[in-house]
């Protein structure tokens, strides 16, 4: 078997393609006897998921562009934004370029996400222009005003969600390497897509925007205007009822922060969805002592038995040797199972539960099967895919305390394939030397050492050296000797004097069991139990329950460890409260720098427990845990929420403190005036996604859980938001009033008369 692995900074693609082109030229030198046989190449299920992101990605902007014609009906009006989204990918790509980063399923998923992004800040900018245009003025005047009036808007829009993704550059560990690039690139592209938002939009509006068309425009135009309008009576009545109602309304944005609070704690957790990849990895396991014979006999009944199950491509099969390196005993062979193309077959847990099904039944020996994750962490491959350790400086405490435990283990629902590396019935031969009667013999134990190891180690005597290869002569006993523990006996070590004097003369021979392998973790006797999940279980489920089952059963002098997946898994968890908790705060200190302002960015806030509130209840609804996908979603969720509440409020401190409106008043406005643009960008970032929520192919799995808790998100907050945040910003806007009376720290109203068209406010609340 063959194994090419990259070098780090290369392309897996390229070297996978260099690598086919070189095997012919391989193959013409080998003898006839010998072929060469792709057994799996990652390139391409990377090429599948890559190619299946990239039509998400094309989805995504085909919806996006919808979105825009059918709110405002006119060609020219949808392809003005619409060039903000190519101008930004490509943009984004001359970034990554000198970054070194590459076009892969991480920098792909940004991209397709930020499609429903960055044409936010053009369609919030075009719809200003438009409106300016339907009060009669000109294209160029229109562009004017309208892009003057909303210019600090974006910029507020703009800074606030790429200030979100911040936290995640400076996140530790594996989550903030796997998603380090994924924030630069959806970054990158946020911040030019403003920047196009700003310049290139308005100018195409004074350019080439056309007139809007009055009663005409074909039935279709009449139609979705009707249907319009009649959203926009209804908004308006809802919101003046919502506004008299606002203690209902107040107590209901709590009830629902509550129940935020209970669906974070209460819902299943998850580190990384497996990705069909079509491959396999499994452990069979004989009975400890079996000989290299038996195993291979055990070794072909195992493939032929997987060869003839349908959906299997290939295998690759191999007798192990003890090695504490690898986790493998003499007992073990292990096999890589590569499937059939996706499209061919059931989904992989379909034909993984098959296969269990067909080896159950083998004698002698028991099979482990397990998908192999899409990345591998931590250096062991064991016969489950999560592990638990034990460690204890007694290791008689240590192999009592891991065999109540596996027992314990094996009654939970929520797991299967329950095992352990402790092999203690493993037949063993003791020699016990007679130190006294072997010095008196002129033997030392060196020389009974050294013939035991002789006859049954891999003593390495001689070099036979030919043309064109050489040979190690190994020393070693007769098959028939070494399988038989009677011939011992027979065994002769050579004196002092000369003489050989039997090993029976000089040493106690014994049989008895003991461990196969004596494991380590760091400096003390270690024990690894290893379980895979059921099926429909989360992982964080899972080892809430081994943990209580560990810490009632195991003694005080027996500790315990989570590795591999299920430690990074422990790790992230903690870590992504901190992310989330980050982001909120970082978006915070943002919008009071840009609003320099203590209470506005509390209402820009307000509406993101029930973003979060939609977004978890829609993972509960598909049976879909809370993993790191499904976080990042979260994150994302928390700069697109906001701009709602942005657009609204920053109109309401305008109208307020220029034209000197009531709080109410203004906020009213504010939202009626911003109702289109509000469900123009969010509608878009909500199809922008719905291709990743609903999404089939190579990979879609993994990246699933991020579509639905934003589309999930997305669509309750933005029902939710148009009301609690006018609520929200009366409330506060009457605290900030009542601490500028107490205090006395305030300037009076009078000196805002002045305030730039921009609606920036220089208030310190």
């Amino acid at each position: 078997m063959l194994a090419v692995q990259r070098q780090p900074g290369t392309n897996t693609v390229e070297v996978a393609a260099a690598v086919r082109r070189l095997l012919p030229d391989l193959e013409r030198q080998l003898p006839p006897s010998v072929q060469l046989q792709v057994l799996f190449d990652r390139s391409q299920s990377i090429l599948g998921s890559v190619n299946e992101v990239k039509f998400t990605m094309l989805l995504a902007l085909v919806l996006v562009v919808l979105v825009i014609f059918v709110f405002l009906r006119n060609f020219s009006a949808t392809l003005i934004p619409s060039l903000a989204v190519p101008l930004s990918i490509i943009g984004t790509f001359a970034v990554m370029y000198p970054l070194g980063y590459s076009v892969d399923n991480f920098s792909l998923l940004a991209l397709t996400l930020s499609i429903g992004f960055v044409v936010d800040d053009a369609v919030v900018m075009l719809e200003n222009i438009v409106r300016h245009r339907e009060m009669g003025k000109g294209p160029l005047q229109a562009a004017l005003d309208g892009s003057r009036e909303i210019g600090f808007t974006i910029v507020s829009m703009t800074l606030s969600l790429a200030a979100v993704f911040i936290p995640v550059l400076f996140m530790p560990g594996i989550v903030g390497r796997l998603f380090h690039e994924f924030a630069v690139v959806i970054c990158v592209a946020i911040l030019l897509s403003g920047l196009v938002s700003l310049t290139l939009t308005p100018m195409l509006c004074s350019r080439f925007l056309r007139p809007p068309a009055h009663g005409g425009g074909g039935a279709l135009f009449r139609a979705t205007e009707r249907g319009f309008d009649a959203l926009l009576r209804l908004y308006e009545r809802s919101l003046q009822w919502v506004l008299g109602h606002s203690r209902a309304t107040f107590v209901f944005s709590l009830l629902v922060m509550v129940g935020t609070g209970y669906l974070f704690v209460a819902i299943p957790k998850g580190f990384l969805t497996d990705e069909d990849y079509g491959s396999i990895f499994g452990v069979a396991e004989a009975a400890q002592g079996v000989s290299f014979d038996a195993m291979v006999r055990h070794q072909r009944a195992v493939a032929e038995i997987i060869r003839q199950a349908p959906h299997v491509r290939a295998m690759f099969t191999s007798v192990t040797t003890s090695n504490a390196a690898t986790g493998s005993t003499a007992n073990q062979i292990r096999m890589f199972v590569y499937l059939t193309r996706r499209e061919e077959r059931p989904p992989l847990h379909e034909v993984l539960l098959d296969l269990r099904r067909r080896v159950a039944g083998l004698p002698g020996v028991r099979v482990f099967l397990q998908q192999l994750p899409a990345i591998r962490i931590g250096g062991q491959l064991t016969k489950s895919q999560y592990q638990l350790t034990l460690q204890s400086p007694s290791t008689q405490d240590l192999y009592a305390a891991a065999q109540e435990l596996e027992a314990a283990l094996r009654g939970l629902p929520r797991l299967q394939d329950v095992t352990s590396d402790l092999l203690m019935q493993n037949p063993q031969v003791d020699v016990e030397i007679d130190r006294d009667r072997a010095s008196t013999l002129g033997v030392t134990a060196q020389q009974i050492e050294d013939a035991l190891y002789s006859a049954y180690g891999d003593r390495w005597v001689s070099t036979i050296y030919a043309p064109n290869n050489q040979y190690r002569v190994i020393l070693e006993l007769d098959d028939h000797y070494q399988r038989d523990p009677a011939a011992l006996p027979l065994l002769y070590v050579r004196s002092s004097s000369g003489q050989l004097v039997p090993l029976a003369a000089v040493a106690r021979l014994g049989e008895s069991v003991g461990p196969l392998t004596v494991t380590h973790a760091g400096q003390l006797p270690s024990v690894t139990l290893s379980f895979n999940l059921a099926p429909g279980t989360a992982l964080g489920d899972a080892l809430d329950e081994v943990n209580a089952v560990a810490a009632r059963i195991l003694p005080a002098t027996v500790t315990t460890g989570l590795q591999g997946t299920a430690q990074a898994f422990q790790a992230s968890l903690a870590g992504l409260w901190l992310l989330l908790l980050a982001a909120v705060v970082v978006i915070y200190i943002v919008l009071g720098i840009l609003y320099e302002s203590f209470v506005h960015p509390l209402t820009i806030l307000s509406g993101l427990p029930s973003a979060g509130f939609g977004a978890l209840i829609t993972l509960l609804a598909f049976g879909s845990a809370l993993d790191v996908y499904a976080f990042v979603g979260l994150i994302m969720l928390i700069g697109i929420v906001k701009k709602n509440a942005i657009m609204q409020i920053d109109f309401a401190l305008d109208a307020q403190r220029r034209e000197g409106k009531a709080p109410r008043d203004a906020i009213y406005e504010g939202c009626v005036i911003r109702f289109r643009p509000i469900m123009m960008t969010t509608m878009a970032a909500l199809l922008g996604a719905l291709p990743i929520a609903l999404g089939v192919g190579a990979g879609a799995e993994a990246r699933r859980p991020l579509g639905l808790a934003v589309v999930g998100g997305l669509l309750f907050s933005q029902l939710v938001t148009l009301y609690l945040t006018p609520v929200y910003y009366l409330y506060l806007e009457a605290l900030a009033s009542r601490l500028r009376q107490h205090q006395g720290r305030f300037a009076p109203a009078a000196e805002f008369e002045n305030v730039p068209a921009s609606g920036r406010s220089d208030t310190i609340v």
